[in-house]
């Protein structure tokens, strides 16, 4: 029997990848199909992304509990980040502005 799901460093990912179960479920709950989460992650068969999803339904409140706790992470670290430096943030809006304007030309 094929494994589809792989746990390392406390987090689940697609075996064999670097993608992680978090973005199939998540598009899954969006209502993507497999088939177009599959053309999303051009390096998934169809057949993983089937798995990932399976896997899920099969180990629903453990994984559900895994996102939020992954939202909760996520959450504190946006919170303590600093933000960027005024002169980082200025040098961006001026590349910003300048990408505008060459395709405007």
């Amino acid at each position: 029997m094929r494994e589809y799901i792989a746990q390392r460093d406390d987090n689940y990912y697609v075996a064999g990848t670097r993608i992680s179960l978090d973005s199939i479920v998540y598009a899954f709950r969006r209502g993507e199909s497999p088939e177009t989460i599959c053309q999303n992650f051009e390096l998934l068969e169809l057949e993983q992304v089937y798995g990932a999803i399976a896997y899920y339904l099969a180990h629903k409140i453990e994984i559900d509990r895994y996102l939020t706790g992954q939202n909760r992470k996520w959450i504190e670290g946006k919170t303590k980040s600093q933000p960027l430096p005024s002169s980082l943030h200025e040098r961006l809006a001026r590349a910003r502005e300048e990408i505008q304007r060459s395709r405007s030309s």
